[in-house]
């Protein structure tokens, strides 16, 4: 057949060299088609092919939390596994929500879980006594009274603090200093930090530093109380009396938690009260 074709065609016919590796190199390859920023590849899909390498996911987790572990050498507690970062957490508001009775549930939740705790509280607040926390309803729960947190890690001392893993602060409002001793506690100590405190004064206006602290907060926990006039949900504190200073530290026989608008119509009330006050003093001649 080959020969009847030689003599029949003009030109030459041969069989074909084989491929070589020239050849493959300078075969023109099909264009590039570059996927769009919608197209998802599974990695299923992408350890199919010959030039991705993929780890082998791992079998299980042990935490959501990065943790670290300590160099050799120290004590023996310090051997176990500790978070490689801190953390921040802040509960508010009105009086009587139960922002005491949470932070103290929390620390004892954390205390059961083995990590040592400690609660600050400013010494202003003296009504339940000095060396304790105690809330409405007669949980009490020691703790260290103090008028600046900056002095916490003295007073306590330097190895008391390194060993410390938890710090809950009540009242928070009333240090000035809350700011820098969260971010300080977090971010450089890897302390986890609990906060509790009014988040606005009996004006609805910011009270102290704990709302300059929500940016730094893993988490933010909005309590609320029951109004005292009509049974709903109360997010405000009224003051019922006519002192007009911010920092009033009172009871029930001082404020009451009420809805918004008890909020209002107790303001009107009030108001009008110290009016009728002040036209019934005596005038002085």
């Amino acid at each position: 057949m080959r020969s009847m074709l030689r003599s029949i065609l003009p030109f030459h016919i041969s069989s074909p060299p084989p491929p070589s590796t020239h050849h493959l190199l300078l075969k023109p390859s099909p264009p590039l088609l570059l996927p769009s920023f919608r197209t998802f590849h599974s990695p299923k899909s992408l350890a199919k092919s010959p030039l991705v390498r993929l780890p082998k996911p791992a079998t299980h987790f042990t935490s959501l939390r990065p943790y670290c572990r300590t160099p050799p050498g120290d004590h023996e507690s310090d051997m176990q596994s500790r978070p490689c970062c801190g953390e921040i957490h802040v509960i508010v508001g009105p009086m009587f929500a139960g922002k005491t009775t949470t932070l103290l549930r929390r620390i004892q939740a954390e205390r059961n879980n083995g990590r040592t705790v400690a609660i600050i509280k400013s010494d202003k607040d003296t009504r339940y006594g000095v060396d304790a926390i105690v809330t409405h309803d007669g949980t009490r729960m020691p703790c260290m009274a103090l008028p600046a947190l900056s002095m916490f890690r003295e007073r306590l001392g330097a190895e008391a603090y390194d060993k410390l893993d938890v710090i809950g602060i009540d009242e928070a409002q009333f240090f000035e200093d809350l700011y820098d001793f969260c971010c300080n506690a977090a971010d450089r100590d890897r302390k986890t930090v609990i906060v509790a405190g009014l988040d606005g004064d009996y004006l609805r206006r910011r009270f102290g530093s704990v709302l300059d602290i929500i940016p730094l907060a893993n988490s933010v926990t909005k309590l609320t109380a029951r109004c005292e006039l009509c049974g709903g949900r109360a997010f405000f504190t009224l003051r019922k009396t006519k002192e007009k200073q911010t920092e009033l530290i009172g009871g029930a026989d001082v404020y009451m938690p009420v809805c918004r608008q008890h909020y209002i119509d107790g303001q009107i009330v009030v108001e009008a009260t110290r009016i009728v006050l002040d036209m019934e003093r005596p005038v002085v001649v």
